[in-house]
């Protein structure tokens, strides 16, 4: 008979650490977890972001979901951001700096953003839920536009990662009728179909250059399955925006990491909504790996949020 020890040895890595967010507490997951610098540490090394305010607030959708409202009195650009952290679907929160960080430090820069929450894949939850989640946010923030200093027509929407999956899955949905399209889709080192397209020689060479790497195309196929359920919803076009149509969207700007397997994802979706007619930008961040925006006080974290910027700040020249 096989002991749960030796069930528990034979788990994959994520399929372990999906076990481990279902069976522990959160104050032992927090412990497990490495500390993420605060908003004081990221003030007390960026000055400028001590001017921000940062308003809690709860959206009511299917579920009652926090979020977090990022301004800075009287710095307005015009434009303002919805954005959804990432973290596999099962993990991540509003203070990892993927979040709080990129809140932050936009709304220094006069853009004003809403930071959302949703429900994580685990103990039988599934997509749809964490797409609902998002577009709760989305339709909440059209709502309450002028509270984030901006008119509707100067909302954008994005996230990376899964984050960046969730808002180019509303985007189509939006597209489709389910509301108000935004103005452009931001989208960092985002997961966007469910089998990734096969890597360039210099994305391997890369990616085989890392000696710890954790996202692997297999273990990105593990999150993908766990994230709608079943292999039969792989193909939903809301859940992996690659597939399907991806005519009729804003302009979308793409952001990926160097070093990362989901580059060639947004590579990928990049290049269909290009031969869609789709106005888009595609860059990289060279040097960098999956999850950079995650890690303050970096260079490549720092000028990805000057890319970030420059793209809500000034009208896209595609």
């Amino acid at each position: 008979m096989t002991s749960e020890t030796d069930g528990e040895r034979s788990l994959t890595p994520f399929a372990g650490w999906v076990r481990f967010l279902e069976t522990t507490s959160p104050e032992l997951i927090a412990k497990r977890l490495p500390p993420v610098p605060d908003t004081a540490a990221l003030t007390a090394h960026y000055p400028e972001l001590a001017q921000v305010e940062v308003t809690e607030v709860v959206i009511d959708g299917p579920a009652a979901m926090p979020a977090r409202l990022y301004r800075e009195p009287g710095h307005a650009s015009g434009s303002a951001l919805v954005w959804a952290h990432g973290g596999a679907f099962v993990t991540g929160d509003l203070d990892m700096p993927e979040a709080n960080w990129v809140g932050l430090t936009l709304a220094s820069r006069g853009v004003p953003v809403l930071s959302v929450e949703y429900r994580k894949c685990l103990r039988g939850v599934r997509f749809p839920a964490p797409s609902d989640d998002v577009l709760a946010a989305w339709l909440w923030a059209v709502e309450h536009a002028g509270d984030l200093g901006a008119e509707p027509a100067g909302l954008h929407l994005g996230g990376a990662s899964a984050g960046g999956n969730l808002a180019a899955g509303v985007a189509k949905r939006l597209r489709d009728g389910a509301g108000p399209l935004p103005a452009s889709l931001l989208l960092a080192y985002s997961v966007l179909h469910a089998h990734l397209p096969a890597a360039s020689a210099d994305l391997s060479a890369k990616t085989a250059a890392l000696d710890d790497l954790f996202l692997t195309p297999d273990m990105s196929e593990e999150i993908d399955l766990n994230y709608v359920g079943a292999a039969e919803r792989l193909t939903d076009p809301y859940a992996f925006p690659a597939s399907g149509d991806v005519a009729g969207q804003p302009p979308v700007y793409v952001l990926n990491s160097d070093a990362d397997f989901l580059r060639a994802s947004g590579e990928g979706y990049a290049a269909r909504l290009a031969a869609a007619s789709v106005p888009v930008r595609v860059e990289f961040e060279p040097g960098s790996r999956h999850g950079h925006l995650n890690e303050p006080f970096t260079p490549a974290g720092e000028r990805s949020l000057d890319r970030l910027t420059a793209w809500l700040t000034s009208p896209p020249a595609i």
